[in-house]
Protein backbone atom coordinates (compact mmCIF):
# COMPACT_ATOMS: atom_id res chain seq x y z
CA UNK A 1 0.00 0.00 0.00
CA UNK A 2 1.30 3.43 -0.92
CA UNK A 3 2.15 5.49 2.14
CA UNK A 4 -0.26 8.30 2.89
CA UNK A 5 0.95 11.79 2.00
CA UNK A 6 1.62 13.85 5.15
CA UNK A 7 -0.79 16.63 6.08
CA UNK A 8 2.19 18.82 6.95
CA UNK A 9 3.28 19.03 3.31
CA UNK A 10 0.25 20.67 1.66
CA UNK A 11 -0.02 21.55 -2.03
CA UNK A 12 0.17 25.22 -3.03
CA UNK A 13 -3.60 25.46 -3.48
CA UNK A 14 -4.07 24.50 0.14
CA UNK A 15 -1.72 27.20 1.39
CA UNK A 16 -3.57 29.82 -0.64
CA UNK A 17 -7.09 28.66 0.20
CA UNK A 18 -6.38 28.60 3.92
CA UNK A 19 -4.72 32.00 4.02
CA UNK A 20 -1.36 30.53 4.91
CA UNK A 21 -0.39 27.24 6.46
CA UNK A 22 0.19 26.45 10.09
CA UNK A 23 -1.20 23.83 12.43
CA UNK A 24 -3.68 24.56 15.21
CA UNK A 25 -2.08 23.97 18.62
CA UNK A 26 0.43 21.36 17.37
CA UNK A 27 1.80 20.92 20.91
CA UNK A 28 -1.59 20.20 22.49
CA UNK A 29 -0.93 16.47 22.48
CA UNK A 30 1.69 17.04 25.20
CA UNK A 31 -0.52 19.07 27.54
CA UNK A 32 -1.25 17.64 31.02
CA UNK A 33 -4.49 15.73 31.50
CA UNK A 34 -6.94 15.33 34.37
CA UNK A 35 -7.51 11.57 34.35
CA UNK A 36 -4.53 10.16 32.46
CA UNK A 37 -0.87 10.73 31.74
CA UNK A 38 1.72 9.35 29.36
CA UNK A 39 4.38 6.97 30.58
CA UNK A 40 7.65 6.58 28.70
CA UNK A 41 7.53 2.78 28.80
CA UNK A 42 3.95 1.84 29.66
CA UNK A 43 2.02 4.06 27.25
CA UNK A 44 -1.10 5.73 28.64
CA UNK A 45 -1.76 5.26 32.35
CA UNK A 46 -4.16 6.68 34.92
CA UNK A 47 -2.91 9.13 37.54
CA UNK A 48 -2.75 6.10 39.87
CA UNK A 49 -0.39 4.26 37.54
CA UNK A 50 -2.91 1.79 36.13
CA UNK A 51 -2.57 0.94 32.41
CA UNK A 52 -5.10 2.40 29.98
CA UNK A 53 -5.93 0.39 26.87
CA UNK A 54 -6.59 2.57 23.81
CA UNK A 55 -6.27 0.86 20.44
CA UNK A 56 -7.10 3.07 17.46
CA UNK A 57 -6.32 1.43 14.14
CA UNK A 58 -2.85 2.19 12.84
CA UNK A 59 -3.54 4.77 10.10
CA UNK A 60 -0.62 3.51 8.03
CA UNK A 61 -2.61 0.31 7.44
CA UNK A 62 -5.60 2.23 6.03
CA UNK A 63 -6.19 2.72 2.31
CA UNK A 64 -6.85 6.47 2.42
CA UNK A 65 -6.00 7.10 -1.23
CA UNK A 66 -8.21 4.30 -2.52
CA UNK A 67 -11.34 3.05 -0.80
CA UNK A 68 -11.55 5.80 1.81
CA UNK A 69 -11.14 8.61 -0.70
CA UNK A 70 -13.71 7.06 -3.02
CA UNK A 71 -16.31 6.99 -0.24
CA UNK A 72 -15.72 10.71 0.39
CA UNK A 73 -16.11 11.53 -3.30
CA UNK A 74 -19.25 9.43 -3.72
CA UNK A 75 -20.76 10.96 -0.59
CA UNK A 76 -20.12 14.51 -1.81
CA UNK A 77 -21.60 13.71 -5.22
CA UNK A 78 -24.84 12.46 -3.67
CA UNK A 79 -25.41 14.81 -0.74
CA UNK A 80 -28.99 15.61 0.19
CA UNK A 81 -30.06 19.05 1.47
CA UNK A 82 -30.50 17.52 4.93
CA UNK A 83 -26.96 16.13 4.91
CA UNK A 84 -25.54 19.50 3.85
CA UNK A 85 -27.49 21.13 6.65
CA UNK A 86 -26.09 18.60 9.14
CA UNK A 87 -22.54 19.19 7.93
CA UNK A 88 -22.87 22.94 8.42
CA UNK A 89 -24.76 22.65 11.72
CA UNK A 90 -22.01 20.79 13.54
CA UNK A 91 -19.33 23.01 12.03
CA UNK A 92 -20.86 26.20 13.46
CA UNK A 93 -19.47 25.60 16.96
CA UNK A 94 -16.56 23.71 18.48
CA UNK A 95 -17.33 20.26 19.91
CA UNK A 96 -16.82 21.61 23.41
CA UNK A 97 -19.42 24.33 22.90
CA UNK A 98 -21.93 21.87 21.51
CA UNK A 99 -21.57 19.39 24.37
CA UNK A 100 -21.54 22.16 27.00
CA UNK A 101 -25.00 23.10 25.75
CA UNK A 102 -26.15 19.48 26.07
CA UNK A 103 -24.76 19.20 29.60
CA UNK A 104 -26.58 22.35 30.70
CA UNK A 105 -29.78 21.19 29.02
CA UNK A 106 -29.73 17.84 30.85
CA UNK A 107 -28.90 19.41 34.21
CA UNK A 108 -31.90 21.71 33.82
CA UNK A 109 -34.20 19.01 32.44
CA UNK A 110 -33.60 16.66 35.38
CA UNK A 111 -33.43 19.45 37.97
CA UNK A 112 -29.99 18.35 39.18
CA UNK A 113 -28.96 19.89 42.50
CA UNK A 114 -25.94 22.26 42.56
CA UNK A 115 -23.28 19.90 44.00
CA UNK A 116 -24.17 17.09 41.61
CA UNK A 117 -24.43 19.51 38.70
CA UNK A 118 -20.91 20.76 39.43
CA UNK A 119 -19.65 17.17 39.59
CA UNK A 120 -21.27 16.19 36.29
CA UNK A 121 -20.04 19.31 34.53
CA UNK A 122 -16.52 19.00 35.94
CA UNK A 123 -16.12 15.35 35.03
CA UNK A 124 -17.52 15.81 31.53
CA UNK A 125 -15.37 18.80 30.69
CA UNK A 126 -12.22 17.27 32.19
CA UNK A 127 -12.83 14.10 30.18
CA UNK A 128 -13.36 16.10 26.99
CA UNK A 129 -10.12 17.94 27.67
CA UNK A 130 -8.26 14.63 27.96
CA UNK A 131 -9.97 13.26 24.87
CA UNK A 132 -8.90 16.24 22.80
CA UNK A 133 -5.31 15.95 24.03
CA UNK A 134 -5.17 12.24 23.15
CA UNK A 135 -6.66 13.04 19.75
CA UNK A 136 -4.19 15.83 19.06
CA UNK A 137 -1.30 13.58 20.05
CA UNK A 138 -2.41 11.00 17.46
CA UNK A 139 -3.16 13.62 14.80
CA UNK A 140 0.23 15.27 14.85
CA UNK A 141 2.25 12.08 15.40
CA UNK A 142 0.65 10.30 12.43
CA UNK A 143 0.21 13.42 10.25
CA UNK A 144 -2.56 12.12 7.98
CA UNK A 145 -3.67 14.40 5.13
CA UNK A 146 -7.23 15.56 4.50
CA UNK A 147 -9.30 14.30 1.55
CA UNK A 148 -8.93 17.52 -0.44
CA UNK A 149 -5.18 17.44 0.05
CA UNK A 150 -5.02 14.06 -1.64
CA UNK A 151 -7.47 15.10 -4.38
CA UNK A 152 -7.52 18.90 -4.88
CA UNK A 153 -10.62 18.61 -7.11
CA UNK A 154 -12.75 17.84 -4.06
CA UNK A 155 -15.12 20.66 -3.12
CA UNK A 156 -15.80 20.49 0.60
CA UNK A 157 -19.01 21.77 2.18
CA UNK A 158 -17.10 23.64 4.88
CA UNK A 159 -13.51 24.94 5.00
CA UNK A 160 -10.96 22.20 5.67
CA UNK A 161 -9.54 22.48 9.20
CA UNK A 162 -5.87 23.34 9.58
CA UNK A 163 -4.73 20.19 11.37
CA UNK A 164 -4.27 16.52 10.46
CA UNK A 165 -7.27 14.31 9.73
CA UNK A 166 -6.93 11.14 11.78
CA UNK A 167 -8.84 10.67 14.00
CA UNK A 168 -11.74 13.12 13.84
CA UNK A 169 -11.78 15.45 16.83
CA UNK A 170 -15.54 15.97 16.58
CA UNK A 171 -16.02 12.21 16.64
CA UNK A 172 -13.73 11.45 19.58
CA UNK A 173 -15.34 14.19 21.64
CA UNK A 174 -18.79 12.90 20.69
CA UNK A 175 -17.95 9.32 21.66
CA UNK A 176 -16.56 10.38 25.03
CA UNK A 177 -19.45 12.75 25.84
CA UNK A 178 -22.02 10.13 24.83
CA UNK A 179 -20.58 7.54 27.24
CA UNK A 180 -20.13 9.84 30.22
CA UNK A 181 -23.47 11.62 29.89
CA UNK A 182 -25.22 8.28 29.41
CA UNK A 183 -23.67 7.19 32.71
CA UNK A 184 -25.19 10.16 34.53
CA UNK A 185 -28.41 10.27 32.48
CA UNK A 186 -29.18 6.66 31.42
CA UNK A 187 -32.65 7.69 30.25
CA UNK A 188 -30.97 9.75 27.53
CA UNK A 189 -28.67 7.03 26.18
CA UNK A 190 -30.49 6.49 22.88
CA UNK A 191 -30.64 10.21 22.12
CA UNK A 192 -27.02 10.78 23.11
CA UNK A 193 -25.82 7.88 20.98
CA UNK A 194 -27.76 9.17 17.99
CA UNK A 195 -26.31 12.64 18.47
CA UNK A 196 -22.78 11.27 18.65
CA UNK A 197 -23.31 9.23 15.49
CA UNK A 198 -24.78 12.25 13.69
CA UNK A 199 -21.84 14.45 14.64
CA UNK A 200 -19.36 11.87 13.38
CA UNK A 201 -21.28 11.34 10.14
CA UNK A 202 -21.52 15.09 9.58
CA UNK A 203 -17.76 15.27 9.11
CA UNK A 204 -17.99 12.89 6.17
CA UNK A 205 -20.88 14.91 4.71
CA UNK A 206 -18.71 18.02 5.08
CA UNK A 207 -15.99 16.36 3.01
CA UNK A 208 -13.28 17.13 5.56
CA UNK A 209 -12.84 13.61 6.93
CA UNK A 210 -12.53 10.07 5.68
CA UNK A 211 -15.12 7.62 7.07
CA UNK A 212 -12.45 5.79 9.08
CA UNK A 213 -11.50 9.07 10.82
CA UNK A 214 -15.02 9.26 12.19
CA UNK A 215 -15.48 5.55 12.95
CA UNK A 216 -12.21 5.27 14.83
CA UNK A 217 -12.78 8.65 16.46
CA UNK A 218 -16.08 7.49 17.93
CA UNK A 219 -14.55 4.24 19.11
CA UNK A 220 -11.56 5.98 20.69
CA UNK A 221 -13.78 8.55 22.41
CA UNK A 222 -15.99 5.81 23.82
CA UNK A 223 -12.96 3.93 25.10
CA UNK A 224 -11.75 7.05 26.90
CA UNK A 225 -15.23 7.68 28.30
CA UNK A 226 -15.44 4.16 29.68
CA UNK A 227 -12.03 4.49 31.32
CA UNK A 228 -13.12 7.76 32.95
CA UNK A 229 -16.28 6.15 34.33
CA UNK A 230 -14.15 3.52 36.06
CA UNK A 231 -12.17 6.29 37.78
CA UNK A 232 -15.02 8.42 39.14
Amino acid sequence: MEKQKPWSIPPKWSELSRGGFGGVEPEAGSWPMFFFKKHMFRGMITLYGEPVSLDPVDPYTIDFKGEQLEVVKQTLRNLTPQQIKMAKLYAETTPTEDWAFVINELIEKYDINPPRAARIMGICKAALNDTMIVTWDIKYSTDIARPDQIDPTIQTVIPTPRFPAYPSGHSTMAGCAEVILSHFFPEETVRLTQKANNIAQSRLYAGVHFPIDNEEGLRLGRQIGNHVIKLI
